[in-house]
Protein backbone atom coordinates (compact mmCIF):
# COMPACT_ATOMS: atom_id res chain seq x y z
CA UNK A 1 0.00 0.00 0.00
CA UNK A 2 1.18 3.50 -0.80
CA UNK A 3 -0.40 4.89 2.35
CA UNK A 4 1.49 6.11 5.39
CA UNK A 5 0.30 4.32 8.53
CA UNK A 6 0.52 5.22 12.20
CA UNK A 7 -0.84 3.80 15.43
CA UNK A 8 -4.33 5.03 16.23
CA UNK A 9 -3.38 5.40 19.90
CA UNK A 10 -0.63 7.89 18.96
CA UNK A 11 -2.73 9.85 16.47
CA UNK A 12 -5.66 10.55 18.78
CA UNK A 13 -3.31 12.45 21.10
CA UNK A 14 -2.67 14.95 18.28
CA UNK A 15 -6.15 15.18 16.73
CA UNK A 16 -8.62 17.96 17.54
CA UNK A 17 -11.41 16.74 19.80
CA UNK A 18 -14.17 18.93 18.39
CA UNK A 19 -15.00 21.32 15.56
CA UNK A 20 -15.26 20.92 11.76
CA UNK A 21 -12.09 19.29 10.40
CA UNK A 22 -11.20 17.58 7.14
CA UNK A 23 -9.09 14.78 8.61
CA UNK A 24 -7.08 13.30 5.76
CA UNK A 25 -3.77 12.06 4.40
CA UNK A 26 -2.57 14.61 1.87
CA UNK A 27 0.30 16.61 0.45
CA UNK A 28 0.49 19.43 -2.11
CA UNK A 29 -0.24 17.09 -5.03
CA UNK A 30 -2.77 14.59 -3.71
CA UNK A 31 -5.32 13.63 -1.08
CA UNK A 32 -6.55 10.12 -0.27
CA UNK A 33 -10.31 9.48 -0.14
CA UNK A 34 -12.17 6.24 0.56
CA UNK A 35 -15.09 4.38 -0.97
CA UNK A 36 -16.54 0.87 -0.60
CA UNK A 37 -18.14 -1.20 -3.34
CA UNK A 38 -19.31 -4.66 -4.23
CA UNK A 39 -16.70 -6.91 -5.88
CA UNK A 40 -17.73 -6.23 -9.46
CA UNK A 41 -17.19 -2.46 -9.20
CA UNK A 42 -14.19 -2.55 -6.85
CA UNK A 43 -12.24 -5.12 -8.84
CA UNK A 44 -12.84 -3.27 -12.13
CA UNK A 45 -11.56 -0.02 -10.57
CA UNK A 46 -8.38 -1.58 -9.21
CA UNK A 47 -7.63 -3.52 -12.41
CA UNK A 48 -8.25 -0.59 -14.76
CA UNK A 49 -7.32 2.29 -12.44
CA UNK A 50 -10.54 4.14 -13.18
CA UNK A 51 -14.23 3.67 -12.39
CA UNK A 52 -16.22 2.00 -15.14
CA UNK A 53 -18.05 -1.21 -15.93
CA UNK A 54 -20.95 -1.50 -13.46
CA UNK A 55 -20.08 1.87 -11.88
CA UNK A 56 -22.90 4.33 -12.60
CA UNK A 57 -21.93 7.73 -13.97
CA UNK A 58 -25.56 8.84 -13.56
CA UNK A 59 -25.80 8.48 -9.79
CA UNK A 60 -24.28 10.66 -7.08
CA UNK A 61 -21.12 9.11 -5.64
CA UNK A 62 -19.92 10.02 -2.14
CA UNK A 63 -16.27 10.27 -1.12
CA UNK A 64 -14.83 10.41 2.38
CA UNK A 65 -11.27 11.58 3.19
CA UNK A 66 -11.51 10.29 6.77
CA UNK A 67 -10.60 6.59 7.14
CA UNK A 68 -12.42 5.87 10.41
CA UNK A 69 -15.57 7.59 9.19
CA UNK A 70 -15.53 5.27 6.18
CA UNK A 71 -15.06 2.30 8.52
CA UNK A 72 -18.09 3.42 10.51
CA UNK A 73 -20.20 3.58 7.35
CA UNK A 74 -19.09 0.28 5.82
CA UNK A 75 -18.77 -1.69 9.07
CA UNK A 76 -15.06 -2.23 8.43
CA UNK A 77 -15.91 -3.74 5.04
CA UNK A 78 -18.45 -6.20 6.46
CA UNK A 79 -21.64 -4.61 5.08
CA UNK A 80 -23.19 -6.20 2.02
CA UNK A 81 -22.15 -4.46 -1.19
CA UNK A 82 -19.25 -2.68 0.58
CA UNK A 83 -16.77 -5.53 0.83
CA UNK A 84 -14.11 -3.97 -1.43
CA UNK A 85 -12.60 -0.98 0.35
CA UNK A 86 -10.75 1.39 -1.95
CA UNK A 87 -8.21 4.11 -1.22
CA UNK A 88 -8.34 6.59 -4.06
CA UNK A 89 -5.34 8.90 -4.46
CA UNK A 90 -6.90 12.04 -5.93
CA UNK A 91 -5.36 15.13 -7.42
CA UNK A 92 -5.44 17.75 -4.67
CA UNK A 93 -6.54 20.45 -7.14
CA UNK A 94 -9.54 18.32 -8.17
CA UNK A 95 -10.56 17.83 -4.53
CA UNK A 96 -10.39 21.57 -3.94
CA UNK A 97 -12.44 22.21 -7.08
CA UNK A 98 -15.16 19.90 -5.77
CA UNK A 99 -15.37 21.92 -2.57
CA UNK A 100 -15.30 25.27 -4.40
CA UNK A 101 -18.43 24.10 -6.23
CA UNK A 102 -20.11 22.35 -3.30
CA UNK A 103 -23.50 23.23 -1.84
CA UNK A 104 -24.56 22.07 1.62
CA UNK A 105 -26.94 19.12 1.40
CA UNK A 106 -29.23 20.56 4.10
CA UNK A 107 -30.27 24.14 4.79
CA UNK A 108 -29.40 26.19 7.84
CA UNK A 109 -29.46 29.89 8.57
CA UNK A 110 -25.64 30.11 8.78
CA UNK A 111 -25.45 29.79 5.00
CA UNK A 112 -26.31 33.49 4.64
CA UNK A 113 -28.90 32.89 1.94
CA UNK A 114 -32.63 32.33 1.89
CA UNK A 115 -34.13 28.85 1.81
CA UNK A 116 -35.30 29.53 -1.76
CA UNK A 117 -31.79 30.57 -2.85
CA UNK A 118 -30.36 27.43 -1.27
CA UNK A 119 -32.96 25.27 -3.05
CA UNK A 120 -31.97 26.79 -6.39
CA UNK A 121 -28.27 26.17 -5.69
CA UNK A 122 -28.92 22.55 -4.70
CA UNK A 123 -30.83 21.93 -7.94
CA UNK A 124 -28.10 23.40 -10.13
CA UNK A 125 -24.97 22.24 -8.26
CA UNK A 126 -23.27 18.94 -9.04
CA UNK A 127 -21.44 18.76 -5.69
CA UNK A 128 -22.92 18.27 -2.22
CA UNK A 129 -21.18 18.51 1.09
CA UNK A 130 -22.24 17.58 4.56
CA UNK A 131 -20.68 17.43 7.99
CA UNK A 132 -21.56 14.45 10.17
CA UNK A 133 -20.36 13.33 13.60
CA UNK A 134 -16.99 11.62 13.36
CA UNK A 135 -16.69 8.19 14.99
CA UNK A 136 -14.14 6.18 16.95
CA UNK A 137 -13.04 2.67 15.84
CA UNK A 138 -15.97 1.08 17.71
CA UNK A 139 -18.48 3.31 15.94
CA UNK A 140 -18.98 5.64 18.91
CA UNK A 141 -20.03 9.18 18.02
CA UNK A 142 -17.53 12.01 18.60
CA UNK A 143 -17.89 15.77 19.00
CA UNK A 144 -15.58 16.35 16.03
CA UNK A 145 -17.31 16.64 12.65
CA UNK A 146 -16.24 14.71 9.53
CA UNK A 147 -16.90 15.75 5.95
CA UNK A 148 -18.30 13.76 3.05
CA UNK A 149 -18.67 15.01 -0.50
CA UNK A 150 -21.23 13.91 -3.08
CA UNK A 151 -20.44 14.20 -6.79
CA UNK A 152 -22.69 13.91 -9.82
CA UNK A 153 -22.80 14.72 -13.56
CA UNK A 154 -19.58 16.30 -14.85
CA UNK A 155 -17.86 15.92 -11.47
CA UNK A 156 -18.61 12.18 -11.32
CA UNK A 157 -17.20 11.86 -14.82
CA UNK A 158 -13.96 13.68 -14.00
CA UNK A 159 -13.66 11.93 -10.62
CA UNK A 160 -14.06 8.50 -12.20
CA UNK A 161 -11.02 8.86 -14.45
CA UNK A 162 -8.87 11.96 -14.96
CA UNK A 163 -8.85 13.15 -11.33
CA UNK A 164 -7.40 9.85 -10.10
CA UNK A 165 -3.69 9.22 -9.56
CA UNK A 166 -4.00 5.71 -8.05
CA UNK A 167 -6.68 3.29 -6.83
CA UNK A 168 -5.66 0.77 -4.16
CA UNK A 169 -7.66 -2.16 -2.79
CA UNK A 170 -7.11 -1.98 0.97
CA UNK A 171 -9.71 -4.63 1.90
CA UNK A 172 -7.16 -7.06 3.40
CA UNK A 173 -5.60 -4.30 5.50
CA UNK A 174 -9.06 -3.32 6.75
CA UNK A 175 -9.83 -6.95 7.73
CA UNK A 176 -6.53 -7.23 9.63
CA UNK A 177 -7.13 -4.04 11.57
CA UNK A 178 -10.77 -4.91 12.29
CA UNK A 179 -9.54 -7.94 14.24
CA UNK A 180 -7.83 -5.60 16.70
CA UNK A 181 -11.04 -3.60 17.02
CA UNK A 182 -13.08 -6.74 17.69
CA UNK A 183 -10.55 -7.88 20.32
CA UNK A 184 -10.60 -4.36 21.80
CA UNK A 185 -6.83 -4.08 21.28
CA UNK A 186 -6.72 -0.50 20.06
CA UNK A 187 -3.08 -0.18 21.13
CA UNK A 188 -2.28 -2.43 18.11
CA UNK A 189 -4.58 -0.67 15.64
CA UNK A 190 -2.85 0.92 12.64
CA UNK A 191 -4.70 3.40 10.44
CA UNK A 192 -3.70 5.89 7.73
CA UNK A 193 -1.83 8.89 9.12
CA UNK A 194 -4.23 11.83 9.07
CA UNK A 195 -4.15 15.48 10.05
CA UNK A 196 -6.56 18.39 9.58
CA UNK A 197 -6.54 19.98 6.12
CA UNK A 198 -6.80 23.75 5.88
CA UNK A 199 -6.78 25.48 2.50
CA UNK A 200 -4.77 28.52 1.47
CA UNK A 201 -8.05 30.01 0.24
CA UNK A 202 -9.48 31.75 3.32
CA UNK A 203 -12.92 32.08 1.71
CA UNK A 204 -13.06 28.34 1.13
CA UNK A 205 -12.13 27.65 4.77
CA UNK A 206 -14.87 30.03 5.84
CA UNK A 207 -17.45 28.43 3.54
CA UNK A 208 -16.56 25.00 4.94
CA UNK A 209 -16.64 26.21 8.58
CA UNK A 210 -13.20 24.70 9.11
CA UNK A 211 -12.02 25.04 12.71
CA UNK A 212 -8.61 25.98 14.08
CA UNK A 213 -5.34 27.11 12.57
CA UNK A 214 -3.76 23.82 11.50
CA UNK A 215 -1.93 23.89 8.17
Amino acid sequence: MKIELKKYSEQIKEWPKSGHHIMAQYDDEKIIVYQSYRNEIGEFAVTNQFFGGAFSLDRMTWIKPNFLWMMYRNGWGTKEGQEVVLAIHLKREAFEEYLQNAVYSSYNADLKMTYEEWQTEVKTSSVRLQWDPDHDPYGGKLERRAIQIGLRDEFTRSYSKEDILLIEDISDFVKEQYEFVQKRELEKLLIPTEKPLVFRDAELNKKLKISGNHV
